[in-house]
């Protein structure tokens, strides 16, 4: 798959690939913009830490997967289009 608004993929990164077992890595979403919800669509794994619930997305391939882009583009609509309800600027 070649680079496009829905694609981008950064072979020079150092941490490229950040996840193994994907063929084509989507490196649009390199920060995952669902990791603040609970519940998303990928599969993250919770870990305890010094007492405290922490989500981990080691094994998660969601946002790296190109046919996943309408999907995350939903999800940061919708955040923004509450975010506006309530008044908040950003």
């Amino acid at each position: 798959m070649e680079n496009s608004y829905r694609y981008f993929e950064n072979r020079d990164c150092r941490y490229y690939p950040c996840h193994e077992g994907i063929a084509e890595m989507n490196c649009l979403f390199c920060f995952c913009p669902l990791y603040p919800r609970e519940h998303c669509p990928g599969k993250p794994e919770y870990l305890m830490s010094k007492g405290q619930k922490i989500k981990s997305c080691l094994h998660c391939v969601f946002p790296h997967r190109a046919e996943n882009y309408e999907t995350l583009m939903q999800f940061l609509k919708e955040g923004q289009k509450r975010r506006e309800d309530k008044g908040e600027m950003g």
